[in-house]
């Protein structure tokens, strides 16, 4: 587990070990590489059985593009954020060709972006903005996305409460290059509802900030955004029947009280719960509830009463639907789809603060445990929404 008194003593270091949890020494910003890390799973062999036609197939370009050329257009954009997100899309959607093998961007990183990112942010030390790879799924091209700017991680302060948002100027560059039909944030996220199971996967089409550190003076601060679109569910069924296949990746132990000081007479967990499933606002959840950015490391538990104001809890979707707000007619569909890496947080453990930060302590943990395997869900209900939109007798 993580060293309480180093990672939990500071929101930013949580939030950077959790971006950068699993990644090689040269791929860590100096400041994170003494954090502690396990490896993620090595060469994965997912063995998913996909609908006929509609397997991801990945792209390999016949030279290695230039990092500093524009990106390619394509059909779709989807963008994760961590080094745990991307194994799993990689994994998934771009089978064979694993993270390390897509393709560096840094197109105006050093003559817009740099400065106006901390020096020690994620990105100052790799020296690029992100790297992609493309693949094909139902006859539409997607460009997978990882990114490297991080809303939490990178601001240089502008004021009290304000700061600079390099990631906003990245989504902007992105959608200008790619030019989609639709762009996806996808990843993992802290549960807000208390039914919401490990690995449970959010798809909703709203994103709310709720900004209470560096950027709680901005005015958009509280604001929601929504994309008005149908998702498309025709393959929401096959994408859970895969999920199920990787279950019992997700059983949790055997939890009680720390010591025997401690009485409990609750149930123990016992291994793997149910398969994951989709949960669709509208649907499953209230229509355009909200996914929760925030600018520091927040994250569900049976007290603060998140699951009334968000389906979930991440740091920089919400970014994307201002982006599109901005772009007016001229914007992309853009959908949210999450994982739950770790399930509402019980709110009774402690939480001061720096080492005695319990729910802290336990929300980095699940993340450490089972951020991949999470993962792969979303990338899973990924493709499904894609599928969705490319399959014959779908219109588009």
């Amino acid at each position: 587990m993580p060293n309480p008194h180093t990672l939990l003593s500071s929101p930013e270091l949580i939030a950077r070990h959790i971006i950068e949890y699993g990644a090689t020494v040269d791929e860590q910003p100096l400041e994170a590489t003494a954090l502690p890390r396990g490896p993620l799973p090595a060469e994965v062999a997912l063995g998913l059985t996909w609908p006929t036609g509609l397997e991801p197939r990945p792209r390999r370009l016949p030279t290695t593009p230039d990092p500093g050329a524009a990106l390619p257009q394509a059909d779709y954009l989807v963008v994760t954020w961590t080094v745990a997100e991307v194994e799993a899309l990689a994994d998934t959607l771009t089978p064979g060709v694993r993270r390390t093998a897509w393709y560096p961007y840094d197109r105006n990183f050093q003559s817009h972006y740099q400065p106006l990112i901390r020096k020690s942010a994620p990105a100052q030390r790799v020296q690029r903005l992100g790297s992609w790879f493309l693949t094909d799924i139902g006859g539409r091209s997607v460009l997978c996305f990882k990114s490297e700017l991080h809303l939490n991680q990178d601001g240089v302060r502008t004021g009290v409460g304000t700061a600079t948002l390099p990631v906003k100027d990245l989504f902007h560059q992105l959608l200008r290059e790619v030019k989609p039909r639709m762009a996806i944030t996808v990843g993992t996220a802290g549960a807000t509802f208390a039914d919401h199971e490990l690995g449970d996967v959010i798809v909703t089409r709203a994103a709310r900030f709720r900004l209470s550190q560096e950027f709680r003076n901005e005015p958009f601060n509280d604001k929601t955004y929504r994309c008005e679109m149908d998702v498309p569910t025709r393959f929401f069924d096959d994408a859970e029947r895969l999920m199920a296949q990787h279950a019992p990746q997700l059983g949790e132990p055997d939890f009680g009280p720390p010591t025997k000081r401690y009485a409990f007479d609750g149930p123990l967990l016992q291994g793997p719960r149910n398969s994951p499933d989709i949960k669709l606002d509208g649907r499953d959840l209230p229509a355009f509830h909200p996914i929760l950015t925030t600018d520091f490391f927040e994250f569900g538990t049976s007290r603060n009463g998140l699951e009334a104001v968000g389906a979930g809890v991440e740091m920089g979707d919400a970014v994307l639907g201002m982006v599109a707000e901005e772009l007016g007619n001229t914007a992309p569909l853009w959908l949210v789809i999450r994982n739950a890496s770790d399930p509402q947080i019980n709110g009774d453990l402690p939480d001061a603060p720096s080492r005695l930060d319990m729910q802290a302590h336990w929300a980095v943990w699940y993340y450490e445990a089972y951020g991949y395997w999470t993962s792969v869900s979303s990338a899973l209900a990924t493709w499904a929404v894609i599928a969705g939109q490319t399959a014959p007798g779908v219109r588009h």
